[in-house]
């Protein structure tokens, strides 16, 4: 019954010293399905498990298009994180019309940290309800960072956020050594077998209930379509990190 008291607004402060609307935003990216984001020196891969709401339902999508250079995947609210996209495609946008360049990645960054901080500061607004992956390319390197809707942001190797994602993320710390020289395919295979680790022991892995993007120093963002991801999941059966550290 305390915490009601405390709850109505997200600039009261509970006596133990917590915001809890922001709390309750932070519950509502881990309540959202898997993403998880994994990063080499040229490379960087996007994969998320799509929920698919009813029989009747298509799948909702998980990863959305920033630029050429850039995407996130999302953990939360989808209305939520459809607001923010606008804002980045938009800030894009404006970049390369004054610079004729591709906006920094950690800049931006920074914008929607900054954007979601101001949603905990006055008590008519509240927080956003969203994580976000945001895998991008800058003169800087590869990055893959991830935002909270605290404000606060992150820059990672590898990542993963949503219901069920402390699976994939010690499946990371067992083997993300191995990510920095990892080939494309290499990367698409772990990413696939973190996911697989994360999933209900009833769910099965399959080509439409996956999504993955992939971005290099070479290649623009895209999606893998239904074929590629039927071959990738196929390669799971035999695909053992062990070879990768047998090869090198």
């Amino acid at each position: 019954m305390l915490k009601h008291l405390y709850d109505t607004d997200c600039v009261t402060w509970s006596p133990q010293g917590k915001l809890f609307q922001v709390e309750y935003a932070m519950e509502a990216v881990k309540q959202g399905s898997i993403c998880l984001g994994l990063k080499s020196n040229e490379n960087v891969v996007l994969c998320s498990l799509k929920r698919q709401p009813s029989e009747l339902a298509g799948y909702q999508e998980k990863q959305f298009k920033i630029d050429d250079h850039m995407a996130i995947a999302i953990a939360g609210l989808t209305a939520d994180a459809r607001v923010l996209c606008k804002y980045m495609r938009t800030e894009c946008l404006e970049y390369k019309y004054t610079y004729e360049s591709h906006h920094p990645v950690g800049r931006l960054v920074f914008k929607v940290a900054e954007k979601s901080q101001h949603k905990t500061q006055s008590g008519a607004k509240r927080p956003y309800g969203v994580g976000l992956l945001v895998a991008g390319i800058d003169p800087n390197g590869v990055h893959l960072f991830e935002t909270c809707p605290s404000g606060n942001y992150y820059e990672y190797k590898c990542q993963a956020i949503g219901s069920r994602s402390q699976a994939a993320r010690t499946y990371f710390e067992s083997w993300f050594h191995l990510f920095e020289k990892s080939t494309l395919e290499q990367l698409i295979l772990h990413g696939l077998s973190a996911i697989k680790k994360a999933i209900m022991e009833d769910e099965e892995l399959n080509e439409k209930n996956v999504e993955v993007g992939i971005l290099g120093k070479n290649l623009k963002f895209t999606h893998l379509n239904a074929q590629e991801l039927k071959d990738y999941i196929a390669k799971l059966e035999t695909f053992s990190p062990n070879s990768q550290i047998q090869q090198e």
